[in-house]
């Protein structure tokens, strides 16, 4: 966000309000030597030795001013960092009873700001008086050589105060032109951040043959499939499953195992290193990724929601969709009864990050946003690990309804909630280590089994 917008400003002071008079002291050294060698070509030439002493002094000012500002940025950034976090966990922060500690961490970092700021522009204000210097030493050069010539003849002791009037004139733009550098500077300070962002590699585009199919079943097939965020560094290995269409999967494991990337692998947010990942026998990478996500419904653990109405935020799910198709959608997802009983019922405007709903209306919400997107299959990540017993019946309820008919991974702690999922797949290690349905992987009394009887020693299996 720092670059976005402290950056860009940057950028655009330099841009927008230092061009014209970027062009006007150009323009106005220009005409001055100009006039200058049309006087006397001799006092002209002797004239342009200040240039490359001026040019010397700016590029050495410059490495240090370049270096100034560029940690001015970044130190701007961090400090508007802290700002944000700490805002954003003001509840955390007061119920840990760490004001203080954010408070000398604000400070740290408006110090680091307060010394870069302090450094850039002190070596960004040494172009002035040097500029200043220079000039008087433009005035002493054409004195004392016009005096010469003067004396040999050759030029009238008006053509020399005429030539030192040029020169006073001449020194005016290069000043400018010095205080234009130090704007300059901040904006290639402010230039590279962005750059960094720009030249970030997207996502990968769809290949030229790419294609939407009219119609998507929902049988997924992974054959092979290898994958690793850092090369050398495997999450997911020689990794083959298949799911029916219409059937339920569900993923179980420890943290890291690797079952949110089959998700992401699947919605091509990454590709794959190896292997093939199919949809209705077709190759992801040859389907559209716009209609590949449009026919794939996500509910996750923390769904985002917007700072606007519940309406539009249901209607996130497909945008077109009318309002007695959104009423449904909430019906379906147990979620009118609470959202009628808001202030303004569907026009309530949520605050930012849905802060006036509870845990459970949130998830209700992003079921609902599923519904309406009328998805072929079905993606469930955690979505009940976060509420409470009598929350998690309804969501589970909601759930039900919405994968009826439609090809499902369910990622889940809670073991209780995949009891009938049609095929359980145990992730370790980025491996599926077991796979049937739950009855079966209980009497296989292997690392199911294991983690079932620690979620639920002392009850009956």
């Amino acid at each position: 966000m720092s670059r976005l917008t402290n950056d860009i400003d940057a950028i655009n002071t330099a841009v927008a309000q230092n061009i014209t008079a970027l062009a006007a002291s150009v323009l106005s050294m220009g005409g001055i030597l100009v006039a200058m060698f049309l006087l006397d070509w001799r006092l002209a030439l002797v004239s342009l030795v200040v240039v490359p002493i001026t040019l010397w002094f700016t590029s050495f000012v410059a490495r240090y001013t370049r270096t100034g500002f560029e940690q001015l940025q970044r130190h701007l950034g961090e400090l508007n960092g802290v700002m944000e976090e700490t805002l954003s966990g003001q509840k955390v922060i007061s119920a840990f009873r760490r004001n203080e500690t954010v408070v000398a961490a604000f400070r740290e970092r408006n110090a680091e700001v307060y010394r870069a700021g302090i450094y850039a522009n002190t070596y960004a204000l040494l172009l002035m008086p040097l500029t200043t210097v220079l000039g008087n030493f433009f005035v002493i050069v054409i004195a004392a050589f016009g005096g010469f010539l003067a004396l040999q003849g050759y030029v009238s002791v008006g053509l020399i105060a005429a030539f030192i009037n040029y020169a006073q004139n001449f020194v005016n733009p290069v000043r400018q032109l010095a205080n234009l550098y130090n704007t300059v500077q901040a904006a290639l300070a402010g230039a590279e951040r962005v750059f960094e962002i720009i030249d970030t590699a997207p996502e990968p585009e769809d290949a030229p043959d790419a294609t939407a199919p009219d119609t998507i079943r929902g049988e997924v097939r992974f054959e092979h499939v290898d994958f690793s965020y850092n090369p050398g560094t495997p999450v997911i290995r020689d990794m083959s499953l298949e799911a029916e269409a219409g059937k339920t999967i569900a993923l179980v494991g420890p943290t890291g195992a690797g079952k949110t990337t089959i998700i992401n692998l699947l919605s091509r947010f990454y590709e794959v290193d190896g292997g093939v990942i199919a949809v209705d026998g077709t190759d992801i990478r040859d389907i559209r990724k716009d209609f590949l996500r449009r026919r794939l419904g996500i509910v996750l653990q923390d769904m985002f929601l917007f700072s606007t109405s519940v309406m539009d935020n249901i209607r996130y799910g497909r945008i077109n969709a009318s309002d007695e198709e959104v009423y449904r959608a909430a019906k379906i997802a147990d979620a009118d009864h609470f959202i009628r009983q808001l202030p303004q019922g569907y026009g309530t405007v949520l605050s930012e990050r849905a802060g006036n709903l509870s845990q459970g209306q949130r998830q209700l919400l992003a079921i609902a946003r599923a519904v309406i997107g009328d998805p072929n299959i079905l993606i469930l990540d955690e979505a009940t690990s976060s509420v409470d017993t009598r929350t998690e019946v309804r969501i589970q309820k909601a759930l039900l309804r919405l994968m009826q008919g439609r090809t499902s991974f369910v990622i889940a702690h809670r073991l209780s909630t995949i009891r009938d999922a049609d095929c359980v797949l145990v992730i370790q290690g980025g491996q599926i280590v077991e796979r049937g349905t739950h009855q079966e992987l209980l009497d296989r009394r292997g690392v199911y089994y294991r983690l079932y009887i620690s979620q639920f020693k002392g009850q009956e299996i």
